[in-house]
């Protein structure tokens, strides 16, 4: 079983910058891909950012250029770098890994809200 805490979510003006963090209670290592996703009220969870453990990104085409993810192996944390907020980033912001081990493991956080408003 593998624990996962987010951390950094909270209220930020448009224009302004949040670094979301998630630490495992695995070497990060040892999982295949780790993941961030959003859900806003009303809406279906997105995916947002993927790492996998070959440091092979990719974003969803609404945050490009704004959100960066990557990883601290010796902390066993992923973050999400995020600029340009805007409001529509407003979501749960949830971390997700992925460990392949015979079958496909998936292992969810809690969730940090992100609210973008003035």
């Amino acid at each position: 079983q593998v624990q996962l805490v987010e951390s950094g979510g909270g209220l930020v003006q448009p224009g302004g910058s949040l670094r979301l963090s998630c630490a495992a209670s695995t070497s990060i290592l040892s999982i295949n891909t780790m993941r961030w996703y959003r859900q806003a009220p009303g809406k279906e969870r997105e995916l947002v950012a993927a790492i996998t453990s070959g440091g092979i990104t990719n974003y969803a085409d609404s945050v490009k250029g704004r959100f960066t993810i990557s990883t601290n192996d010796a902390e066993n944390t992923v973050y999400l770098q995020m600029n340009s907020l805007k409001p529509e980033d407003t979501a749960v912001y949830y971390c997700n890994a992925i460990i392949v081990v015979l079958t496909t493991h998936y292992y969810w956080g809690q969730g940090t809200q992100v609210t973008v408003s003035s």
